[in-house]
C-alpha cells in the first residue's frame, strides 16, 4: 500500500527499513517531517491535524503516481499522520526509489512541495495558552509553483 493516512504513531526507522528491504533499487531517498516545537511567534506544544482521510489518500496517491511518472520511480511510499501530535513527533514519511539518486531526491522533494499545498490537511498549533489555525504560507506556494514552472518549455 503506497499511501497510509493514519491517526497512529509512525516509526520512520521501521518504515525506511521495510522500504529498503522491499525496494533495493540503485537509489533510495527518504524524508521524515516532524512537528516543530516553534512557530513564528511562540513555542508549540502540540499540533492538531485535521483531514478528510479518504480525500487525503486520493490526493497523496495522485502525488505519488505523478512523481513516479515524472521521475521514473521504481517505487514510492507516503505515510501521513492526523490527529493530535506533540512537538517533535513524526508527522510525515516519504520514500522513493529510482535508478539514479537525482530522481529519487527530486521525487521526495516534489512530493513534499506538492503535499504542503495540495493535500487536504488543516493544522492547528497549541502553545499551552491558545490554539491557532495555521494559514498557508507564500513560501510553500512558491516551492510548489516552481515545479509547474519547470514543466514549461520555451
Amino acid at each position: 500500500m503506497p499511501v497510509i493516512v493514519t491517526a497512529n504513531a509512525i516509526d520512520p526507522g521501521a518504515l525506511a527499513t521495510e522500504f529498503f528491504r522491499s525496494h533495493p533499487d540503485a537509489a533510495v531517498a527518504t524524508f521524515t517531517g516532524f512537528v516543530r516545537d516553534f512557530n513564528e511567534t511562540s513555542r508549540v506544544q502540540a499540533l492538531f491535524l485535521e483531514c478528510y482521510v479518504e480525500m487525503a489518500g486520493k490526493v497523496l496517491t495522485s502525488l505519488g503516481e505523478g512523481a513516479a511518472s515524472r521521475f521514473e520511480l521504481k517505487a514510492w511510499h507516503i505515510v501521513h499522520r492526523f490527529g493530535t501530535l506533540t512537538a517533535k513527533e513524526p508527522i510525515v514519511f516519504v520514500a522513493t526509489s529510482a535508478d539514479h539518486r537525482a530522481e529519487a531526491f527530486s521525487a521526495c522533494e516534489f512530493i513534499m512541495d506538492a503535499l504542503k499545498t495540495d493535500a487536504p490537511f488543516w493544522k492547528q498549533e497549541h502553545d499551552g495558552a491558545k490554539a491557532t489555525w495555521v494559514s498557508a504560507k507564500l513560501a510553500d506556494e512558491n516551492r510548489r509553483n516552481r515545479w509547474v514552472e519547470e514543466d514549461k518549455t520555451p
